[in-house]
């Protein structure tokens, strides 16, 4: 790579300066005892991108050298906001932490200093190229200033598949900040297995979230290089609200469906699951309730539903509105307001698949909780895929964490923790 303009002028200067000077004599001063004293040089300062490049590479960032001293001052500006970044554990070089925006202008200066006190200061200037991917970031879930539930995901979700080789760059980009230190790991999911379509980077906590916590999401995809020549265009940051800890278990031998919140019993009720009985050319079961750990999705008032493969004047054909309907699945659970056969509920399963629920019980489910809430089903017949709807707490971390193109856990980032290594100045994106 090339020098930076000013920090080479500036070492060829000091250089020549010592090489006139030569080594220093008794003789020459007119007085001591003879004998040569050694120049120190003044340290090198290396910077890159060169300066005056205006096409430099996002995906490469900034790099600070110093050879011969260690660095003292670094700042790294765009649009008048500091670039942040990682000084070595030496101080001998700094490195900014994220990619740089396609077409953005940087300032830089570092100064360095000798073991003798000597010191060197260079700059540059530069701007990096601005070819954009195609592919961009169409949202983030949860949404901006949501409070959800414990068993919530991160959804990262683009317009188009980002390619396998570059899945791993992106994923570095994702940046996790929550008030409690989270465990987890993020699964690339092709729109195929994405529960509506669009293709996704999921994280998903090896546990439950603790609960009453501020998450902040960032993601650095500015500069991220998608592909040939082509960058992302533009960073997001997304903050929402763990609530308190929700979670409902439902037992179809009981037909019971019991509530907690942060641990401790708060409503019970009576429920009527799936009849089962209609095994279609899929070779499923469409009337069965799926058992496993489901999380609550949207919520619908009507829901209008109608049995999935079947027509008018088919045996088992319904279409009806159905009130409060919280989702649960993408297979079209809910739990929801029965608008008949009240004698089934507590006692037998008389429902197309859903939690039918008291009116009263549903309404109030339906104000009460959130997106993200866990509800357990046990004792069915039929088990709920891990691709069906929010079903990832189906798969064992382990598994879940093989889908990462990391292949790897990370562990949040805790929003109070102390800034272990000082770094120099510098800190933001453009």
């Amino acid at each position: 790579m090339r020098r930076g303009f000013v920090a080479v002028t500036m070492a060829a200067v000091l250089g020549l300066t010592a090489a006139c000077g030569g080594t220093h004599t008794a003789g020459a001063a007119g007085a001591g005892t003879g004998g040569t004293t050694a120049v120190d040089p003044a340290p090198v300062v290396k910077i890159t991108p060169v300066n005056g490049s205006r096409s430099a590479r996002p995906d490469q960032g900034v790099t600070i050298t110093a050879t011969g001293g260690t660095l003292q001052d670094v700042t790294v500006k765009a649009k008048g906001t500091d670039v942040p970044g990682t000084l070595s554990a030496d101080k001998t070089s700094w490195k900014s932490s994220w990619t740089l925006t396609p077409g953005g202008s940087y300032q830089v200066s570092a100064s360095a200093i000798g073991s003798k006190g000597k010191t060197t200061t260079a700059t540059s200037a530069f701007r990096a190229v601005t070819g954009t991917a195609a592919t961009s970031i169409v949202q983030i879930l949860p949404n901006k200033g949501e409070t959800v539930g414990i068993g919530m995901p991160i959804m990262v979700q683009f317009n188009q598949e980002i390619p396998a080789k570059a899945q791993a760059a992106v994923e570095k980009s994702f940046e996790i900040i929550s008030d409690q230190p989270t465990e987890g790991a993020w699964r690339w999911v092709t729109a195929g297995y994405s529960f509506n379509g669009l293709p996704s980077a999921i994280f998903r906590p090896k546990t439950p979230w603790k609960a009453n916590q501020k998450v902040t999401v960032i993601v650095h995809y500015a500069g991220v290089r998608v592909g040939a020549g082509v960058y992302g265009q533009a960073d997001i940051t997304h903050n929402f609200r763990i609530g308190d800890a929700h979670t409902i278990t439902v037992n179809n031998s009981t037909h019971q469906l019991v509530v907690r919140k942060n641990g401790k019993v708060i409503r019970s009720w009576g429920v009527s699951l799936g009849t089962g009985g209609d095994v279609q050319s899929d070779g499923v079961d469409h009337l069965l309730t799926t058992s496993g750990v489901h999380l609550t999705m949207d919520k619908e008032n009507p829901a209008h539903m109608v049995s999935p493969g079947k027509k008018p004047g088919d045996p088992g054909y319904y279409k009806e509105d159905v009130p409060w309907a919280t989702r649960i699945s993408n297979s079209g659970e809910y739990i929801h307001q029965s608008v008949g056969q009240l004698a089934c509920l507590g006692v037998q399963n008389c429902s197309h698949g859903c939690v039918r629920s008291p009116a009263a019980a549903a309404q109030w489910f339906y104000g009460w909780s959130y997106r993200g809430d866990m509800v357990t089903i046990t004792g069915t017949r039929r088990q709920l895929d891990w691709s069906n709807g929010w079903g990832y707490w189906q798969m064992s971390f382990n598994k879940w964490m093989k889908g990462s193109a990391l292949n790897q856990s990370i562990t949040t980032t805790a929003r109070t923790a102390p800034t272990l290594t000082p770094t120099p100045t510098a800190t933001a994106t453009p």
